[in-house]
């Protein structure tokens, strides 16, 4: 079942754009039981397809996994954050912070002793407050999406862990009221992923994780497993 899942996932996003979110790491919670944090996410910096500059944001969310199996996880989040975007020549444009939210799962694909190796799916969508610059509109949303393979090895009490995925960032926006849509740029899709879990008690851990290659970014949670 987890092995269709997986087939079926990269058959469907082959077909799509896919772009970048936090991967989360490879603590999943077993099969009914659920884990709670509050992450935030920063892209230092993301640069954009033909010349269209590069982008910045900040996120912070509420965040809820729930184990459907031993070996299949569905993550979800809800909360709130930016979007700075500085095109080529010009002054860069600040959307302050409103509603964001996202969802995915993580499969897990193999566990034996202190070896675990996961991959993932998720997505992250920002609307940040409109603005007028010039007495023009401007509206924005960041999606957020990705494919994520890691592995992790538990070294005593800490968890370190490697991986890659393959990614995009989709800069949509609207200047007074005409949409347009601009992607990252195409040759840096591929990203390298390094993290750790550290814990504080049996129950309680801090995720921390940065992102290099496919984009500058890092993330830090606080989780508990209910």
């Amino acid at each position: 079942m987890r092995y269709f899942l997986l087939a079926l996932t990269i058959s469907i996003l082959m077909t799509c754009n896919t772009y970048a979110a936090p991967c989360y790491g490879t603590a999943m919670p077993k099969q009914k039981e659920i884990d709670a944090g509050l992450q935030y996410y920063s892209i230092f910096k993301r640069y954009q397809e033909h010349e269209a500059g590069k982008l910045r944001s900040g996120q912070e969310f509420v965040l809820l996994s729930y184990g459907v199996f031993d070996w299949l996880s569905i993550d979800a989040k809800g909360g709130a954050g930016f979007i700075k975007q500085h095109p080529l020549g010009r002054d860069e444009i600040d959307y302050p912070t409103f509603l964001g939210g996202g969802y995915g799962f993580r499969l897990r694909l193999y566990e034996k002793e202190k070896v675990k190796a996961v991959f993932g799916f998720q997505h992250v969508s920002v609307h940040p407050y409109s603005i007028y610059a010039g007495g023009v509109k401007h509206k924005a949303v960041l999606d957020d999406w990705q494919v994520s393979a890691l592995a992790s090895y538990a070294l005593g009490k800490f968890t370190p862990y490697l991986g890659t995925r393959w990614s995009r960032a989709g800069y949509i926006h609207w200047v007074d009221g005409q949409r347009d849509l601009v992607k990252s740029d195409l040759t840096k899709s591929w990203g390298l992923i390094a993290g750790l879990d550290i814990p504080l008690s049996s129950k309680m851990w801090v995720n921390i994780e940065g992102s290099w290659f496919d984009s500058d970014a890092a993330a830090l949670s606080l989780n508990y497993r209910f």
